[in-house]
Formats: structure tokens, sequence, C-alpha cells
């Protein structure tokens, strides 16, 4: 009788080490164009937003008149501007989140822990061998 794959590994390993082995054995496939677009435009629109905002409410009033031909009052551009100052930069940090959690992934993994203490172990014997006075590489 054979078991299952998911029953592989035993139960001598522990729940994060079996999860760290699938997420870096897992053959991930490359991203499709329309998602890389989606990806670009999810970075590009908050940004042009914020960099585009005019930063005098009566600008920005004008400038809603002019594209919708309603006119708002300077009390409610003003929240409106700032509304749309707080849903750009929340969104930006939504869009850095998912990079920053790759790295961290990336960083705190085991096959990269072993990494890290083999350069840190390359450099600190450079720093010994500099500090004796005879450089190697």
């Amino acid at each position: 009788m054979s078991a299952d794959r998911c029953c592989e590994g035993g139960s001598s390993e522990s729940g994060r080490e079996i999860a760290v082995a699938r997420t870096a054995d897992k053959d991930t496939r490359p991203p499709t164009f329309a998602q890389r677009c989606s990806e670009i435009a999810g970075w590009m629109l908050p940004s042009a937003i914020l960099v585009l905002l005019p930063k005098c409410p009566a600008c920005l009033a004008a400038y809603i008149a002019i594209g919708t031909g309603v006119g708002l009052s300077m009390p409610t551009v003003t929240s409106l501007r700032m509304l749309l100052v707080i849903l750009c930069v929340a969104s930006l940090s939504y869009f850095a989140a998912k990079p920053a959690y790759r790295l961290m992934v990336l960083i705190f993994t085991a096959k990269s822990k072993a990494k890290r203490i083999a350069w840190f172990d390359r450099v600190t014997q450079r720093r010994a061998a500099v500090e004796a006075g005879s450089p190697s590489r």
C-alpha cells in the first residue's frame, strides 16, 4: 500500500520545515503578459495620481469642473484631495508589501541561511587577514 504524497515527510519534520521545503521546491510559472501589465499599472496609476495631483484645492476643483461639469465646494475638494492622497499611499504600500514579503522569505529560508553564514565567514576571514596585514581573496 503506497502513502499519498501529502503524507510524505514523516512525523519527525516540523510543519515549518515542510512548508519551507514546499515553497522552495515549488515550480512557479513566469507571469503572463497581462499579469506583468497589471502589476506595472498597479504601480504607475497611484504614482501618476500623486505626481499630477495639484496642491491647491482650487485647481483640483477647476480640474473636476472641467472634466465632469460638477462644481464642488472648497471643503469638499480639500477632503477629496486628502482622500486621494491617502488612497494612493495605501495602494503603493500594498504593492510594495508583496516584493518585501518575497525578500523576507528569501532571506529567512533554510537555503539562504546557509549562504548568509558562508558569506559572513568569508567576510570575517577577509577582515582578519586585512587586520593581520596580508590581504587575501
